[in-house]
């Protein structure tokens, strides 16, 4: 861990609030507009480099549910490449937590979605893509020193291709 420290007004239950609020928010914009408006994250990082953004659908562990998150991505291939940083925080989020009991997800990128199968990279494929998403977004290097949790690269590809990757 570096010297870097995650910034105290960040652990307050109003900023949790209004993340929450800004997701739903967020989400419900994307999907009103075919991702023309939420389409980008411009915070932060995002400012000087904006990120794209893609909704991320898991099924709720707890409640069976559908779960959207608006989530930063990359592309590998044929995958989509998110990161479970949670802005540094020391647990996991929910999402997360979701698709590992339920490992089918959807991804909506514009309009339109896909049927994947996400896994948590291996330590030797999170190492090549981590440089590539500190790209895409650079805040994630200070969510990772902000933290003592190992944060989960997670890779969602189409389920032939998981299915391949499995044998």
């Amino acid at each position: 861990m570096d010297a870097r420290k995650r910034p105290d007004q960040l652990d307050s239950p109003v900023v949790a609030s209004l993340i929450k609020v800004g997701s739903r928010l967020n989400t419900r914009l994307y999907r009103a507009t075919g991702g023309r408006l939420g389409g980008t994250w411009r915070i932060g990082a995002g400012m000087r480099k904006p990120a794209p953004v893609c909704l991320l659908t898991t099924i709720g562990r707890k409640s069976g549910e559908a779960r959207t998150a608006p989530l930063i991505y990359l592309r590998d291939g044929e995958d989509f490449v998110v990161v479970a940083s949670q802005g540094g925080l020391p647990k996991h989020p929910a999402w997360y937590l979701n698709l590992r009991d339920n490992p089918q997800v959807t991804i909506q990128v514009g309009t339109q979605r896909h049927d994947l199968v996400a896994r948590t990279a291996t330590p030797d494929k999170k190492a090549r893509l981590w440089p590539r998403l500190v790209d895409v977004y650079a805040d994630f290097d200070d969510y990772d020193a902000w933290t003592e949790r190992e944060i989960p690269v997670v890779i969602c590809s189409p389920i032939t291709e998981a299915k391949r990757a499995d044998r």
